[in-house]
C-alpha cells in the first residue's frame, strides 16, 4: 500500500480518543462548533492531567453559554468521550440539575442516546435508574433539590452541575463538592446569567479574578454572538427576539447576552418609562370603528415583596385596596395587537356587587369590550364569575396569579412595553394618571429561582393595582393575537434542555 493511499484510512480507535473533537465527530457523529471545542479540550485535558497527577489541586470551572447554543451538548460529548476512554481502566462521573424531573431525566437520555453509536454498540452499555456504565466507567446523575438524598457517591473524573444558577449554594458545597475530592475530580459549573448572588455567578466572578491576577483559564463565556457567527439561523432567530422584546428585556439580557439582573432593580427603566408614554388623548366613550379590551385588578389583599398576600393598613398606605379597571383600544399591524390605554375607572370602598353591575353595563353595553381578563385571584374569582356570566365565556378570563403565571405575565409586560406595543394617554392632570406613574415608578422586579421574577410595589409606597390592571391589559390584547409559530413562548417550567433541538 502506498503512503498516500495510507493517509486515507480512517483513524484508528486510540488516534480518535487522543482528541475529543475527532471523537465527538468521527465515533459520535456530532462535530463540535469551535467555541464548543475550546471548552471541551479545556475541560478534558483537565481530566487527564489529574488523572496523571500532573495538575495542581482545587479550582473549578464555570462556563456560561447563551441559550440554544449548545452547552448541554459539549457537557454529554465530555461524559461520552470520558467513559469512553476509561472503560477498562474505570473512573465515576456525578451529574447534578437543579431537578431530576426533568433536568436529571434530559441529562440522562441525552448521554444514553450519544452513546448509540456502533462502536458503543459493540461494547454493550449497562443502564438503571439514575446511571449509565460502559465497561468500568460509570455515570451517575443526580437531583440537586434541596431535599435530595445524595451524599455518599464518588466522582473520580468529573463532576458537573447543570443549570448551575438554580442549584442551592450551600447544597452545593455540604453535599455535591465533597464528592471530587478523594480523587481530585474535575468540577464543571454550566449554566446562564441570572442574579449576582447565584452559585454560578459567585463562582464565575472568583475564576475572573484569578484570570485578571495572571492565573490560569477557568471560565468560558459565549453570549449569543459567538452563536451567530456560525449559524445564521440562529442568528435571525435571536435578532427577533431581541426585536420582539427589547435588548432590556430580562430574557434576553439574561439568556442571550449572560448578563445579570439585579436584586430588586426597578421594574421599568427611565427609558421603559418613556416607552410607555402615548400621545393619543384620553377618551370617556368608545369611538366609531375602534375595538377595546379591559382588564380588572380587584380590590383586595396587596401583593407584598415576596409575591405572597399581606394585608396594608390604612395608615401604611393612606387609601385602601382599589378596583381598579383599564379600557384600551387595539390596532393591529404586521399581526401584532398594539393596545392605547384611553379610559381607567379607580374605585375605592365600593361593594363588590355594585361594582359588578356598574361594569356589566361599562364593559358590555358602553365599550363592548371584545375581551376581558379579570383578576381572579382571592375576592376576584366571585365577581370574575359573574362577569363571565353576564359578557360570556368567550369574552371574560378568569385569571389566577400563582408564581409561574405572574412571573409569565410580568415578562409579557416589560416585552410588550420594549415594543411601544403598550401606550398611556397623554399627560391631563388626573389623579388617575398621577397614580398610574406614580406605582410604575415605585415597581419593583424581584428574581427568584428558576428563572422566574415577581413584581411589586414594596409595601410601605402602596399598591401595585394599576401596574397588574396594565399585566392584565397586555393579557387581554394577547388573546386576540394569531398564534405565532417562529417565536419563543416562555414555557411554564424553567428553560431547561435547551439544546433539546441538537438532538
Amino acid at each position: 500500500m502506498s503512503i498516500k493511499s495510507a493517509t486515507r484510512r480512517a483513524p484508528t480507535l486510540g488516534g480518535l480518543l487522543a482528541d475529543v473533537g475527532d471523537f465527538a465527530q468521527h465515533v459520535l457523529g456530532r462535530p463540535l462548533r469551535p467555541y464548543q471545542l475550546t471548552v471541551a479540550r479545556a475541560i478534558v485535558a483537565d481530566v487527564l492531567a489529574r488523572q496523571h497527577h500532573r495538575a495542581q489541586s482545587g479550582g473549578l470551572w464555570t462556563v456560561m453559554m447563551a441559550r440554544q447554543m449548545g452547552k448541554n451538548e459539549v457537557s454529554a460529548v465530555i461524559e461520552a468521550y470520558l467513559l469512553t476512554r476509561h472503560a477498562q481502566r474505570g473512573g465515576t462521573i456525578i451529574k447534578a440539575a437543579p431537578t431530576w424531573q426533568p433536568q436529571g431525566v434530559t441529562s440522562f437520555t441525552r448521554l444514553r442516546e450519544l452513546l448509540d453509536s456502533p462502536l458503543h454498540r459493540v461494547r454493550g452499555i449497562r443502564k438503571d435508574h439514575q446511571a449509565l456504565t460502559l465497561g468500568r466507567a460509570r455515570a451517575t446523575f443526580y437531583s440537586a433539590q434541596p431535599s435530595a438524598h445524595v451524599v455518599g457517591a464518588t466522582a473520580s473524573l468529573l463532576l458537573e452541575v447543570d443549570e448551575a444558577q438554580d442549584v442551592d449554594k450551600e447544597k452545593f458545597q455540604r453535599e455535591f463538592l465533597p464528592m471530587a475530592a478523594a480523587h481530585n475530580a474535575v468540577v464543571v459549573l454550566y449554566g446562564t446569567a441570572w442574579t449576582d448572588d447565584t452559585l454560578l455567578e459567585q463562582e464565575r466572578q472568583h475564576n475572573l479574578a484569578v484570570q485578571r491576577a495572571g492565573g490560569e483559564q477557568r471560565h468560558f463565556e459565549y453570549p449569543w454572538t459567538f452563536g451567530a457567527k456560525v449559524m445564521p439561523a440562529y442568528r435571525q432567530f435571536v435578532e427577533h427576539e431581541i426585536e420582539r422584546l427589547g435588548a432590556q428585556h430580562p430574557l434576553i439580557r439574561t439568556q442571550y447576552l449572560l448578563q445579570t439582573v439585579a436584586d430588586r432593580s426597578a421594574l421599568f427603566s427611565p427609558e421603559q418609562r418613556l416607552l410607555l408614554q402615548g400621545t393619543h388623548a384620553r377618551q370617556t366613550a368608545p369611538a366609531d370603528g375602534e375595538e377595546y379590551v379591559a382588564a380588572i385588578d380587584v380590590a383586595g389583599a396587596a401583593t407584598g415583596e415576596g409575591g405572597q398576600s399581606s394585608v396594608v393598613s390604612d395608615q401604611e398606605t393612606g387609601r385602601r385596596d382599589s378596583t381598579v379597571v383599564g379600557i384600551a383600544a387595539i390596532t393591529r399591524s404586521d399581526d401584532e395587537v398594539r393596545l392605547r390605554l384611553v379610559e381607567v375607572y379607580w374605585w375605592t370602598n365600593r361593594p363588590l356587587h355594585k361594582q359588578y353591575a356598574r361594569l356589566a353595563h361599562l364593559l358590555g353595553e358602553v365599550w363592548r369590550c371584545r375581551r376581558v381578563v379579570v383578576d381572579a385571584t382571592g375576592l376576584g374569582a366571585d365577581l370574575a364569575t359573574r362577569l363571565q356570566r353576564a359578557l360570556g365565556p368567550t369574552v371574560v378570563e378568569p385569571f389566577v396569579f400563582t408564581a409561574a403565571t405572574k412571573s409569565r405575565l410580568g415578562y409579557d409586560l416589560l416585552a410588550a412595553v420594549n415594543a411601544a406595543r403598550l401606550l398611556v394617554w397623554q399627560d391631563d392632570q388626573s389623579a388617575e394618571q398621577a397614580e398610574l406613574w406614580r406605582q410604575v415608578g415605585a415597581a419593583r422586579m424581584l428574581p427568584r429561582a428558576n428563572g422566574q421574577l415577581t413584581f411589586f410595589v414594596p409595601d410601605h409606597q402602596g399598591h401595585d393595582d394599576f401596574v397588574t390592571m396594565l399585566v392584565l391589559l397586555v393579557r387581554a390584547g394577547a388573546g386576540l393575537e394569531p398564534p405565532i409559530t417562529s417565536t419563543y413562548a416562555l414555557p411554564a417550567t424553567p428553560w431547561y434542555g435547551d439544546e433539546a433541538a441538537r438532538y
